[in-house]
This record gives structure tokens, C-alpha cells and sequence, in this order.
């Protein structure tokens, strides 16, 4: 099984939503033998976000691509690839200001892609990657789950997955972590334990 692990937390060692990430991914390995993993980092290795350049190099034919325009489509077609090879793919995805990191936002928009990842049909759109299992690390600061400052966050990503046909989703959750050490401990404990029995259970 291929396994997509997407860290995109700024705080490096000291990120809960990347320890996380790495305990799900490291939980996945040890119930089934055959994963492999890739990962890809987006705070160390930054996407460019969406503009008017990436539209025009993939307009481009190849042969006239100048160096910027070659390495927008080589980033845009390694990210796709990535994406779609995947059989399974974990996101790591702390809460910024009430949303999702935005070089988390710049990987989104390189792999939601009409005639790729997703379609339009006479009955409307159609999701094209319904074989996926994801798993989304959600960390935040405050208390946001179920509540309308969470919709930029947890169910933007619902939302976003689900209009590319994916629909098993499950979501490692550790918030309430700005709220103290001893709440902070509480959410990662409880978030390890909902991983170990995930995988206990697998």
C-alpha cells in the first residue's frame, strides 16, 4: 500500500499536529507490513501558492517553457502524481487563524484539478479519487470541532476531500492545546490513544 504523509505545521520539532502525524504514519507501518510511505514536508519544502504564472506555464508548450515555467509544471505534475498514486494519505493540518496553514491551501490547489481529481458532468460534479482513505490530523489552539470557528478548518477539509470523492475520512483530533500544560497533555494522550486503538483494531 502507498501511503501519502503530508506535514504542514511551521513549528518544527515542537509541532503537535507533526508528532501526531508521524505517530499515525508510524502505527500504519507497524499493522501493515507493506506501506510505503512518501512525504512531503511544505513548511521545509515550500509550494507556491496558485497564480496567474502557474496558469500561463501549464498553457505553455514545453518546448517554449522558460526555467520558471518548467519548474511550475514539473511541481504541479509531482504533486499530482504523488497524490493520485496514493492509496491512503495522511495530513497533518493545525489550525492558523481559524483555517488551515496556507502552504496546506497551495498543495490543495495543485491536486484539485478538473479531468483529474474531479470532473463536470450533466448531473454536476463527480469525484474521481473515491478509493482513498485519508486521515486528518487536526491540532488547534482553542476549541473548534463542531463549532462555527471550525468550519475554515475541519469541515473546509471535509468539504474539499469529499468534492474530490473521498469519503472515508477520519479525523486524529487534539485541540484546547494553547489552554495550559495540563490540557495540552490530556489532547495528546487522548489523540495517541485514538491512534493505537485505530490500528489495534486494523
Amino acid at each position: 500500500m502507498k501511503l501519502l504523509h503530508i506535514d504542514s505545521s511551521i513549528l518544527g520539532d515542537n509541532s503537535a499536529s507533526r508528532q501526531l502525524s508521524r505517530d499515525v504514519v508510524e502505527a500504519w507501518k507497524a499493522a501493515e507490513a507493506d506501506v510505503v510511505v512518501t512525504y512531503r514536508d511544505l513548511a521545509a519544502d515550500a509550494i507556491s501558492h496558485f497564480s496567474a504564472q502557474t496558469l500561463i506555464a501549464a498553457g505553455t508548450s514545453a518546448e517554449l517553457r522558460d526555467a520558471a515555467q518548467k519548474h511550475e509544471t514539473d511541481l504541479s505534475a509531482s504533486t499530482m502524481a504523488e497524490f493520485l498514486a496514493a492509496d491512503a494519505v495522511v495530513i497533518a493540518a493545525p489550525m492558523y487563524n481559524f483555517t488551515i496553514p496556507t502552504q496546506l491551501k497551495a498543495w490543495i490547489d495543485r491536486i484539485a484539478v478538473a479531468g483529474q481529481t474531479f470532473r463536470y458532468t450533466e448531473a454536476g460534479p463527480e469525484g474521481l479519487c473515491g478509493g482513498k482513505k485519508l486521515v486528518i490530523v487536526s491540532t488547534s489552539g482553542g476549541l473548534h470541532a463542531g463549532q462555527p470557528s471550525g468550519v475554515a478548518h475541519e469541515e473546509y477539509l471535509k468539504v474539499m476531500f469529499g468534492f474530490l470523492g473521498i469519503t472515508d475520512i477520519e479525523f486524529v483530533r487534539a485541540e484546547g492545546l494553547a489552554y495550559g500544560d495540563e490540557m495540552r497533555s490530556k489532547a495528546m494522550n487522548e489523540a495517541k490513544l485514538q491512534i493505537s486503538e485505530q490500528f489495534a483494531a486494523a
